[in-house]
């Protein structure tokens, strides 16, 4: 089921299944993490563990920084790839990237059994300082998300 949570007054949309989440990587989602990552991925996560625990019965199984590092990964990328279609006019690569583009701006989050690359995300989770130390700051104001 997709939900919409209005966090800060940005509109985030999640999906939820049992055993998955689905972050969805708009502007929305942009804006809303613009300069303060850390403390707006602790204030996501928890609010979408604890409508899943009310919409499930039991609690997600995917800890909360291995969660704030998938999405972050996801969302670094979405920003690389943007900012190369941007920057460089190569046809052939800028299909390319759009095609990668349109793969991360969804992130599927979910918990082992659902997901085959979660001992990825779990192993870089002791890393989350450095990958949300290299997000940046504004996010927003690069204009490169359009919706």
């Amino acid at each position: 089921m997709d939900k919409t949570y209005i966090l800060e007054d940005c509109n985030i949309k999640v999906g939820l299944e049992e055993g998955i989440i689905r972050v969805y990587g708009d502007k929305e989602l942009w804006r809303f993490l613009d300069g303060k990552a850390h403390e707006r991925f602790v204030q996501l996560v928890k609010t979408i563990k604890s409508d899943y625990l009310n919409e499930f019965n039991k609690p997600l199984a995917i800890s909360d920084d291995s969660l704030i590092v998938e999405v972050l990964v996801h969302i670094y990328c979405d920003y690389i790839g943007l900012k190369f279609n941007r920057a460089f006019k190569f046809r052939l690569l800028n299909n390319i990237v759009k095609k990668l583009l349109k793969r991360a701006e969804v992130v599927d989050c979910g918990e082992k059994d659902k997901d085959t690359n979660r001992w990825v995300w779990d192993a870089l989770a002791r890393f989350k300082w450095i990958f949300i130390k290299i997000l940046p700051n504004n996010l927003k104001e690069s204009n490169l998300k359009l919706n």
